[in-house]
């Protein structure tokens, strides 16, 4: 099989059916399967899921696992030797899967691939090209965590290198809206780590493919719409919480040791008002 589809679903019944219909039409001539992972929704999703897509392959949670568990669930039962995990919020271009396909098919030490985002308005989405946004930027910073991330914008999102929306470009970071992955190379890097509940598993698992020895790449020659933000509120206290919360997981993981010094200055990163790429 070629293909194996990920959608993480939770209370968004309507932009999950609209999601899926495009995403079928795009698999037109290519061997896939498609896994929904629905966490626990109340919008009636299984429902339209198991009537309208009896073809899909459903996993109905009974609570809310998160979106890096969530993922894995079907990570481990995939077959293809590409792996999409793309967000329901999404509209599909028909020739964005056969393309990015073929990009990773001529790119073997491609670990993983993502795509130009637009909005509904035709607009490009910056975070395309994955820069981190203004918290975590200040927070690498802070930590020394900076240093692994050379790619990533981490000190100028608008800089001359990234101003090209239609450059093939190599990355750091895959943005969990749509992420292209090898399915040999993330059986050897590990699937999402589950403590990241939503927000950072992209960044980390980003982080461990390029350790791995492998690339990963920003392929603007076909794109998706992307209506950004519908599963979470911002600022509400549970986004607080696993947003920052992700930010401190990552440093455990890889920073011997944090300086008191530093420390004292992470209260910078504490103030939720910025814009959430997601």
């Amino acid at each position: 099989m070629k293909l194996s589809i990920i959608i993480v679903n939770y209370n968004v019944c309507v932009l999950l059916r609209q999601a899926l219909n495009t995403i079928i039409k795009a698999c037109a001539g290519i061997e896939y399967e498609i896994f929904v992972v629905d966490n626990a929704s109340t919008d009636n999703s299984v429902k339209m899921v198991t009537n309208e897509f009896p073809d899909v392959k459903l996993i109905a949670n009974l609570k809310n696992m998160g979106f890096s568990k969530a993922n894995n669930q079907a990570l481990a039962l995939a077959k293809g030797e590409y792996v999409l995990l793309i967000n329901p919020d999404t509209i599909t271009k028909k020739d964005t899967l056969s393309k990015t396909i073929e990009f990773m098919d001529k790119h073997p030490m491609a670990g993983g691939a993502s795509v130009r985002m637009i909005n509904p308005m035709g607009d490009f989405l910056p975070e395309s090209k994955r820069g981190l946004d203004t918290q975590w930027s200040i927070f690498f910073k802070l930590t020394g965590l900076s240093k692994m991330f050379s790619k990533s914008r981490l000190n100028d999102r608008n800089h001359k290198y990234w101003s090209d929306e239609f450059e093939t470009a190599e990355v750091d970071v895959l943005g969990a809206t749509f992420m292209m992955l090898r399915r040999s190379v993330i059986l050897r890097t590990g699937f999402f780590d589950e403590r990241f509940f939503i927000y950072g598993e992209d960044i980390d698992l980003s982080y461990r493919i390029r350790r791995a020895g492998f690339k990963n790449y920003y392929f603007p020659k076909t794109y998706i719409i992307h209506f950004k933000g519908q599963s979470m509120r911002k600022y509400s206290w549970s986004f607080i919480r696993h947003y920052y919360g992700a930010m401190f997981i990552f440093a455990g993981k890889y920073l011997l040791r944090m300086p008191r010094l530093q420390l004292k200055g992470m209260g910078a990163i504490l103030s939720p008002s910025y814009e959430v790429e997601r």
